[in-house]
């Protein structure tokens, strides 16, 4: 199998007033996208301090290289993971550890099925999923004050549908309205994660439930990424 790449700040140097720890829980996080995603997470990651995340916790992107680098089937993405938790050079813990998965549901709300069974099989093997319908860039777009007022509820309906304007999405169009970014092919889209608290306040407007995110427009990207900020030392050391 193919090597992941990894991309964590965790032994990026420490001021000497701040004592050096080991981490008891790692997060890796698989994105579905090889680009946008990833140049939000590396953004993110590198704000782990700013975002006051426990010192007992580290966030490692996995980054897909070789040929599994556009792999972004849900389920083989979901398969990829599983697979990926057992190889020992990533170190991966089972009983402490957790793999988030983000992917978009935009391909079951219009021409597959067995997201339901996905979702269970996922988290049956304790995997957290991050689920956007239609897909990342309503993410993104959430981190602009009062975008879902302005940008998103008036346009619900054309925003779930997502159909292509040319050669982009109608989501993809809205995003690049707001940032004047090509947001598959500029890296300084990543920089939008500096904004995350208006992206975690205004995810709350939306569906963040993923078992039932069919019709609805969902993210649970900003609710995943607060859970890992309040994980509480007493908790991460049962």
């Amino acid at each position: 199998m193919a090597p992941i790449r990894s991309y964590s700040n965790w032994n990026m140097r420490h001021p000497s007033n701040h004592k050096r720890v080991e981490p008891y829980r790692k997060y890796f996080i698989l994105c579905e996208g090889a680009n946008t995603e990833t140049w939000y997470f590396r953004r993110l990651i590198d704000l782990r301090r700013e975002l006051c995340i426990n010192s007992l916790v580290e966030v490692i992107l996995c980054e897909k290289t070789e040929k599994d680098k556009d792999l972004s089937n849900p389920k083989k993405l979901v398969e990829f993971a599983n697979k990926k938790k057992k190889d020992e050079s990533l170190g991966f813990d089972k009983e402490r550890d957790r793999m988030i998965i983000v992917f978009d549901a935009d391909i079951f709300e219009s021409r597959s099925s067995g997201y339901e069974e996905l979702v269970e099989r996922a988290e049956s093997t304790n995997n957290i999923l991050a689920v956007t319908n239609p897909s990342f860039e309503l993410f993104l777009l959430l981190h602009f004050e009062n975008s879902y007022q302005t940008d998103i509820f008036p346009k619900y309906e054309e925003i779930l549908e997502n159909k292509k304007i040319g050669k982009q999405r109608y989501i993809y169009k809205l995003l690049l309205q707001r940032t004047g970014i090509n947001s598959k092919k500029n890296s300084d889209i990543g920089n939008l994660a500096e904004k995350i608290d208006i992206a975690i306040k205004q995810e709350c407007y939306l569906n963040q439930d993923i078992h039932q995110c069919k019709g609805k427009i969902t993210s649970n990207i900003g609710a995943v990424i607060q859970q890992i900020r309040i994980e509480d030392e007493q908790k991460l050391r049962i």
